[in-house]
């Protein structure tokens, strides 16, 4: 049986790698929650789109404890592990390549914020374009998508791209001195290794809940994708190199 000691063990576990891609982890956070907090109401609903084990939603409700937060995964393993460490968090098992995935969480009023972290490039190009298309029929008017990411540019400034990719791994050798914790594929074979996880990981494969296929890394794809759903502003509300938070306004 997973413990809520141990579940909360694996996601710190959890936060250190995913810190060795991306050591400013915590103030993209941080300056996703202060986005939520000045829509300016207290008891926001928000959508956490590729959840995982729920790191972000756990800070969310932290920070702003009457938001009703819904924390939408389609991995069995990293739904388990949030479940078992927050039981306060409703996770919801969905998979947002799936048209028709936002009718399944029962919303009974317009959503104020969507948030994302290190997760929707692992839709395709068409599958952002559905997914965003429907995230804008339950966004209220001027809500907002915050999508933190790496996102680049190449393919319409490269140069800027390459320079911003250079201060990230600048800043990422800095933080760490040649000590970096342990990477993403390592997480997983741990994961693989603990008996007590076993049903879950067995779930996981059986669900085809692997990270793999067609990528969206390009900013250029998200942006023209959000512009054919329909949002009104789009831009970079933090960045740090290549690792950015940005951010959609719904339209009226």
């Amino acid at each position: 049986m997973l413990t809520n000691d141990a579940a909360k063990e694996w996601i710190a576990r959890w936060d250190r790698q995913q810190e060795g891609y991306l050591p400013d982890r915590e103030e993209r956070f941080t300056a996703l929650i202060d986005a939520v907090e000045a829509i300016g109401r207290p008891d926001p609903l928000v959508i956490d789109l590729g959840c995982g084990p729920g790191s972000l939603s756990a800070r969310l409700v932290e920070r702003l404890p009457k938001a009703t937060v819904i924390p939408v995964d389609a991995d069995p393993l990293l739904l388990g592990l949030g479940r078992a460490a927050y039981p306060h968090l409703d996770f919801v098992s969905l998979d947002l390549r799936t048209p028709g995935w936002s009718r399944e969480l029962g919303l009974d009023r317009q959503v104020d914020a969507a948030v994302s972290t290190t997760a929707l490039h692992w839709l395709s190009a068409p599958e952002l374009a559905v997914m965003y298309g429907e995230l804008a029929s339950v966004l209220r008017p001027g809500g907002l998508l915050l999508n933190g990411d790496h996102l680049d540019s190449d393919d319409a400034t490269p140069s800027i791209a390459r320079l911003e990719r250079a201060v990230h791994d600048m800043e990422t050798e800095r933080f760490f001195a040649g000590d970096r914790p342990e990477g993403w594929g390592q997480w997983w074979e741990a994961v693989a290794a603990d008996p007590a996880l076993s049903a879950l990981n067995t779930a996981r494969s059986t669900a085809g809940a692997a990270h793999s296929g067609s990528e969206s890394n390009l900013l250029s794809t998200h942006v023209e994708a959000l512009r054919g759903a329909g949002f009104a502003e789009i831009g970079t509300l933090w960045q740090r190199g290549n690792n950015r938070l940005l951010c959609a306004v719904a339209g009226v």
